[in-house]
């Protein structure tokens, strides 16, 4: 007896569930098309702070090349000053060089984390 008998969905019941179905597609799909969206865009700001930090890496490690030997140097002139009236002469210079030196240098950082900033 149970077997005989036919379950029919009425045409406006199916309808209505196909309209569901179909809406519930739509928004997943725009749903998968936003986090895309968002896991794109959030790769692209990465790279580009990795480029940036890079980029402030090197050019710290430039100035701290140059910040020592320019050390070495004046280390070197110290060696061979020839009294303390000398001495004073070369420390005064090396002092105003690097005074200089790093002032360029944090100009130079500065600018480099505003363009990392920017980006970000």
């Amino acid at each position: 007896m149970v077997k005989d008998m036919k379950f029919e969905v009425p045409a406006e019941m199916r309808e209505l569930a196909e309209k569901s179905v179909a809406q519930a597609k739509q928004a997943f799909d725009g749903f998968i098309a936003a986090t895309q969206h968002a896991v794109d865009t959030a790769e692209n700001q990465v790279k580009s702070m990795q480029t940036g930090a890079k980029g402030a890496g090197e050019l710290a490690m430039r100035f701290a090349e140059r910040n020592v030997a320019a050390s070495f140097e004046f280390a070197q002139k110290l060696l061979h000053a020839r009294d303390a009236q000398e001495v004073t002469a070369l420390q005064a210079e090396y002092v105003k060089s690097q005074l200089a030196a790093l002032t360029e240098q944090a100009k130079e950082l500065s600018q480099q984390a505003t363009k990392m900033s920017a980006k970000a």
